[in-house]
Order: structure tokens, then C-alpha cells, then sequence
């Protein structure tokens, strides 16, 4: 069976002090669970974080980047993938996980959330607001789980993992 695919979406510059130690954490434990991380591959907020905590960790990390060149991609990446898509590539890392954990939210990050549940794949949220999951739950309530950290988050995870 092939190892899945943990995708972590969150905001790149505006990404808050709480949402990088998050997305630090989550790297780390993704790759402890042996699953390979999956993020938009930049070298700024939730991406590299994530990106970094899994290297920690010696996890495996792909990066797919909206540009056509590498200058942006995070020294974390195992795997970048330039895409030259901008936005549009939101989607592949959708497609391509399987399952999402957003960790804060910008509007990079809703897109992806709901191309997610569009796809009818399972997401968690951290550190998002009353509001986010208000929004999200009710267009996937079945689908969007909400978790208060990194340990919570992959021990959902594990459990939608093993439903699917």
C-alpha cells in the first residue's frame, strides 16, 4: 500500500507566530507517522514551517510551487515541483493528498479548503476562527474536523485514514 499523502495548506506571509509553531509540529509528526508531507513548497509561513518540522523528523517533503522557477522553494523540500500555475495549483495539492490539514487560514487557504471538500476529501482545521469553521462545516459537516493541535490533528487523521 502507498504511503498517504498529509497535505498542509496555510497562509504564507501573513501566517501568525501560532500558526508556524503549529505547522512546525504537524510536519514533524506527519513524517513520524512515516506519511509523506505534501505543501505549496515556498520558502515562507505554514509551508516552510511544516516543511521543516518534517525534515526534522526525516520525512519525506514535496513542494508544489505556483512558479516556474525554484527561487521561492523552501530549503525543507525534498520534491519541488514548479509548476508555473499560480493559484491553479491549489487544486493539484488537493488532488494529490489525501487528506488536508489547514493550519490558520488566508484566502489561499479557504481555496484550498473548499477544492478539498469539493473533491469530497477529509480536512482538519487549526487555528482557525469561529467563523471558518462555522463556513466550512456546513459546506463538508461530515468532512471537516477541528482540532486544537498537531497531536489531536494526526490523531484524526489516523482514524478518517483508516474509515477510507
Amino acid at each position: 500500500m502507498r504511503k498517504p499523502i498529509a497535505g498542509v495548506m496555510g497562509p504564507g506571509k501573513t501566517a501568525t507566530t501560532s500558526d508556524l509553531e503549529l505547522a512546525f509540529e504537524l510536519g514533524k509528526q506527519i513524517a513520524e507517522q512515516d506519511w509523506i508531507l505534501l505543501t505549496g513548497g515556498r520558502n515562507e509561513g505554514v509551508m516552510d514551517a511544516a516543511n521543516r518540522g518534517a525534515k526534522q523528523a526525516n520525512g519525506l517533503t514535496v513542494g508544489i510551487l505556483p512558479s516556474s522557477d525554484d527561487d521561492e522553494v523552501s530549503s525543507a523540500v525534498d520534491i519541488p515541483i514548479l509548476t508555473g500555475m499560480g493559484s491553479a495549483r491549489n487544486n493539484i495539492n488537493v488532488l494529490t493528498s489525501h487528506i488536508i490539514f489547514a493550519c490558520g487560514m488566508g484566502s489561499g487557504t479557504a481555496s484550498e479548503v473548499a477544492l478539498a471538500l469539493k473533491a469530497n476529501k477529509p480536512v482538519i482545521l487549526l487555528n482557525t476562527n469561529a467563523t471558518s469553521q462555522t463556513f466550512f462545516k456546513a459546506l463538508g459537516a461530515d468532512r471537516v474536523f477541528v482540532a486544537a493541535n498537531a497531536t489531536e490533528a494526526v490523531a484524526i487523521a489516523k482514524t478518517v485514514l483508516e474509515i477510507r
